[in-house]
């Protein structure tokens, strides 16, 4: 009634829906509950924290999101809240083998055995290449990850796949690790990259040692899998990309500010990588001063 008091009197609207005209104006001067403000206001946060994640966070993130923000609230009254608002999380779709070996490669045994986070850092790491289309053809991007906090620590985007690309990938994780273990394994898939002269050779005056899975079978990698498909099903896949210097900027962005520093893991307790580092670092430094 109050939405059509302009294209209707009241008199009118009373008498067809057959409610009381005191009725009417008692409603109108009747302030919203304390329910009715709160429901409001939580469906404001679900909206914005949903934009905030560029529009993938499901209710799980959601839900650590809002009681952060001093709410009370459970899991599935965010998911229903997040029907009526019509909004969805975004998953990753089952990934493909794009893994290319040579049969004349000699693989090292797969030290990891898919045991990847032994429960500190900077003691497996973990390999791989994926492939980024553009209007101006193919780039191909090859990422070094922590096992145990899921930090991108690494990365290299170029025209090409060879060994080079790798190589860069691992200097810049060596560079941004500096003081490390006399041994970090450095995991990947048996693509011929990883099993070039120059980078075992690498690998061997750098401190790593190398550890392969199987050939297709990518359960052997899965974490790097796992991001490559984060990557393309969250923010890749959801935008078009005509310039290669455009995907390379976005892509390294996406990384460094999005992956590590904001979006949460259900693996790490809702926390970002480098948030989960900063905790693992602090308790560490306790634990040392406790001793």
């Amino acid at each position: 009634m109050l939405a059509e008091k302009s294209n209707f009197t009241i008199t009118r609207m009373v008498r067809l829906l057959e409610v009381s005209r005191s009725g009417y104006y008692a409603w109108c001067r009747r302030t919203p509950s304390k329910r009715a403000l709160r429901h409001e206001r939580i469906e404001a946060k679900v909206a914005w924290f949903h934009g905030e994640s560029d529009e993938v966070s499901g209710s799980p993130k959601i839900l650590v999101d809002l009681r952060e923000d001093g709410e009370t609230i459970s899991k599935k009254t965010v998911a229903k809240i997040m029907r009526e608002l019509g909004l969805k999380g975004v998953c990753p779709k089952r990934w493909k083998t794009t893994t290319i070996t040579n049969t004349t490669d000699t693989y090292p045994i797969d030290v990891v055995q898919r045991k990847w986070d032994v429960g500190a850092l900077n003691q497996v790491w973990i390999g791989d290449i994926s492939y980024l289309r553009t209007w101006e053809g193919w780039l191909y991007l090859a990422t070094v990850i922590d096992a145990h906090s899921r930090r991108v620590i690494g990365w290299a985007i170029d025209e090409h796949m060879r060994s080079d690309l790798v190589e860069d990938a691992l200097r810049m994780a060596i560079t941004l690790r500096g003081e490390r273990p006399a041994k970090v394994i450095f995991h990947t898939d048996r693509g011929t990259q990883y099993a070039s002269d120059q980078i075992t050779t690498f690998a061997n005056a750098n401190g790593l040692t190398r550890s392969m899975g199987y050939t297709g079978v990518c359960w052997d990698n899965a974490m790097a899998e796992s991001f490559f498909a984060t990557l393309k099903t969250e923010f890749y896949y959801r935008r078009v990309w005509p310039t290669k210097q455009g995907a390379r900027l976005a892509v390294s962005n996406w990384i460094e500010d999005r992956y590590n520093r904001r979006r949460r893991h259900a693996s790490l307790g809702q926390v970002s990588p480098v948030n989960f580092e900063m905790q693992y670092l602090t308790n560490s430094a306790a634990l040392k001063k406790a001793a």
